[in-house]
């Protein structure tokens, strides 16, 4: 009995924590020991939406496999507005799913702009020309201002006009999510600036090459044309590939000069928004003028921007660590812009879209026009 009695002291531990004890001053049971096994909190919220996105990108690469004039990034985006009609499927995206869709609208896509900075590197870009390296400055410049100014002059609310007008003027999705990353915009003014601005990315895939030849310019030429015109890297090389190897060469290079844009665009927009604060009263609601309330000027994942730059520049890069690079980059953005992609519902934007459309058209033609003039005078 003694020996019995021992055994089932030794035992007892091992069940602890299935036991459970009444509290004080109440009839509810909690458990008295360690709960093994059970899924964080914060890790069992974002998994529906995380594992959602993860199911889209893979889709969306079997589209670009099955279409490869499709690049993935654009098919996730897609993807992301044709799920979000789903009527089944929408209840979803603003309930359990919209904490992890959340997680990889700006986390995942914060580090896939970091690993995006291993596509650029100096000495390729200086290998430009002053010349290039000016007209690509003065287009992405005009392109901003311009539209930034028609978009206000078009009553569109909020970032809008500011959000359309980085992803036109810079690198697309990529730069919107930046630049809403230092605004703190509302994913009301996100997810129409990037549907919109992806659309006119798609589009100009089929009709930039069609202008071709009717235009009168070189392979070379146009190449320069597409690199410092269409948005994203991905539609760029789509685009840029019909004319062969050196004019998707070209483009490649020039598109990478509007992506070092972002930088100095992003601090300058960390610094306006410094002041801001910094001159509005500080009350116990709003938090302004509190150190903790000021984005930095460099935020990190810029910061990491820049310097996976000045790795890529100094050569010793394995080439093999850079297109694995490449490829975590391409499914984190993916997977981003399928969350953000979900966020899209047209019936919703019934209020704005007419102007919505007018501005991005007028954008599109913009940028095409100032770009096509910097080529001519260039080359």
């Amino acid at each position: 009995m003694a020996l019995l009695g021992t055994r089932t002291a030794a035992a007892a531990p091992r069940t602890h924590a299935a036991e459970t004890r009444t509290k004080p001053g109440g009839s509810r049971t909690v458990p008295t020991g360690p709960r093994r096994g059970r899924i964080p909190p914060a890790l069992s919220a974002t998994a529906p939406g995380l594992a959602l996105a993860a199911a889209a990108t893979i889709a969306a690469w079997l589209v670009h496999r099955a279409v490869p004039a499709v690049p993935l990034l654009t098919a996730a985006v897609l993807l992301g507005v044709a799920v979000a009609h789903l009527p089944r499927l929408r209840p979803r995206l603003t309930g359990p799913y919209r904490p992890g869709l959340a997680l990889a609208s700006r986390r995942l896509m914060r580090v896939g702009i970091v690993l995006l900075g291993l596509k650029v590197g100096m000495g390729d870009l200086l290998g430009l020309g002053w010349a290039t390296v000016a007209m690509v400055a003065g287009v992405v410049t005009a392109t901003l201002l311009g539209t930034w100014w028609l978009g206000r002059r078009l009553g569109l609310p909020a970032d809008q006009p500011l959000l359309i007008a980085t992803g036109y003027a810079i690198c697309g999705a990529s730069a919107i999510g930046a630049v809403a990353a230092v605004r703190d915009s509302d994913e009301e003014d996100i997810a129409p600036s990037i549907a919109l601005v992806t659309l006119c990315g798609t589009l100009a895939i089929v009709v930039l090459p069609l202008l071709h030849h009717p235009l009168g310019l070189s392979d070379a030429e146009f190449g320069r044309w597409v690199g410092a015109s269409v948005h994203d890297v991905g539609q760029v090389v789509a685009a840029a590939g019909t004319a062969g190897g050196p004019a998707l060469t070209d483009a490649v290079v020039v598109k990478l000069l509007r992506v070092m844009a972002l930088a100095p665009l992003v601090a300058l927009l960390a610094l306006a928004v410094r002041r801001r604060l910094a001159a509005t009263p500080a009350t116990p609601g709003n938090g302004a003028g509190s150190r903790a309330a000021r984005p930095p000027l460099l935020p990190l994942f810029v910061a990491g921007f820049l310097a996976m730059v000045a790795l890529r520049s100094t050569g010793v890069v394995p080439a093999g660590v850079l297109e694995g690079a490449a490829t975590v980059q391409e499914i984190l953005l993916a997977a981003a812009l399928f969350a953000l992609g979900s966020a899209v519902h047209l019936p919703s934007l019934s209020r704005t879209g007419v102007r919505v459309a007018g501005l991005g058209l007028a954008a599109w033609v913009l940028i095409a026009a100032i770009s096509y003039g910097g080529v001519l005078l260039t080359t």
